[in-house]
């Protein structure tokens, strides 16, 4: 099978070399393609200069635009499986092979990677809020969608050719994972979870605050509310 892992990236010059070295040394069958989302560092030089296969996004569009242009690259290119993998190496890659998986055995379209289902795989985890906003979203879910999602807003995620053709055509923009993990579920994808590892992120620094991830739960709950009773289900093989 042709799998692709889809890297966002944005200002990630002290991670993106790293990142892409792990990849290649992990499995020369497995392609990548970095999507600079207009950084303003040197990661686009970075890029270029060791000859990263990648995507130059000409203005910043968020995690949504640049995670959606590497689902249209996968589509384009006839993959099999695509895979989001973080440019901040927080996602682990020895971890690959788990997420797909469940696809590669004909049991999911949609497979997330969660710190949650096993503990003991991941040696990183997040902050109290984070948890907490996790939490009250995966009950959401839920309660809309009759599933329990345990890590949804996770950024490591498996998807096959039909959710990529979705994906390439449509993305949210706002709260990618957890509103196309409803929008999926809604019309009757098979989505799963497997246990994966986490790490703490070497270098640079997050955006994400106790009072950004408070703010990032309201926004997200409305979202996907207005998600789920707008979607009509299609049930899906």
């Amino acid at each position: 099978m042709k799998v692709l892992l889809i890297i966002p990236a944005y200002n990630e010059e002290e991670n993106i070399l790293r990142v892409c070295r792990e990849i290649e040394e992990y499995s020369s069958e497995i392609d990548y393609v970095v999507i600079n989302d207009g950084s303003r560092d040197k990661t686009k030089s970075i890029l270029e200069e060791n000859h990263l296969n990648h995507v130059n996004l000409v203005h910043n569009l968020g995690i949504g635009g640049a995670v959606q242009t590497g689902y249209r690259y996968a589509y384009l290119h006839n993959y099999d499986i695509a895979i989001q993998f973080d440019g901040d190496g927080q996602h682990d890659i020895n971890y690959v092979k788990d997420i797909c998986e469940p696809i590669i055995e004909g049991k999911a379209n949609l497979v997330i990677g969660t710190r949650y289902l096993d503990k003991s795989k991941s040696s990183f985890q997040s902050t109290f809020m984070r948890r907490l906003g996790s939490r009250l979203i995966s009950f959401m879910i839920k309660c809309l969608c009759k599933q329990k999602i345990t890590d949804p807003t996770s950024g490591f995620r498996a998807a096959d050719k039909s959710i990529i053709e979705e994906f390439a055509k449509e993305y949210p923009t706002d709260y990618p994972e957890p509103e196309s993990t409803v929008c999926m579920l809604k019309k009757g994808y098979r989505v799963t979870e497997v246990p994966v590892n986490m790490k703490e992120r070497v270098a640079g620094k997050s955006f994400v605050s106790p009072w950004t991830s408070i703010d990032y739960m309201i926004k997200v709950s409305l979202a996907i509310f207005i998600d789920s009773i707008g979607i009509k289900k299609e049930r899906r093989k």
